[in-house]
């Protein structure tokens, strides 16, 4: 599926993961493609609210905590600077789909990182 939503389609997800050479691209390319796919399922589902959204967000983080052993292997780990950048780019998605009252810990909740 092709994101059609612009704002998302010209976003670059965890930029500064990717400029950071503690995190290998290999592996932020897996967490750049959990946050595609969230769109593509918010565009498919369209949520009707902030609990919808948070489902889907919440399926979203549980794959990124899958994603810490694959961090662990390549020495590297979800930290500081990761945690913050993928929580910001949950808040990007969410407000470009029309969700800027979502509450960006509520987006990650599920997070054990």
């Amino acid at each position: 599926m092709t994101i059609t939503n612009q704002q998302i389609a010209r976003h670059a997800f965890l930029e500064a993961m990717y400029a950071d050479g503690y995190y290998p691209d290999h592996v932020v390319d897996l967490g750049k493609a959990v946050l595609v796919r969230l769109c593509e399922r918010i565009e498919a589902e369209r949520p009707a609210d902030l609990g919808a959204l948070y489902v889907l967000t919440a399926a979203a983080t549980e794959e990124f905590n899958e994603l810490q052993t694959a961090f662990e292997e390549a020495d590297s780990e979800i930290e500081t600077v990761a945690r913050e950048t993928i929580a910001e780019d949950f808040w990007v998605v969410a407000t470009a789909y029309g969700f800027a009252d979502a509450d960006i810990e509520e987006l990650v909740a599920e997070r054990d990182w």
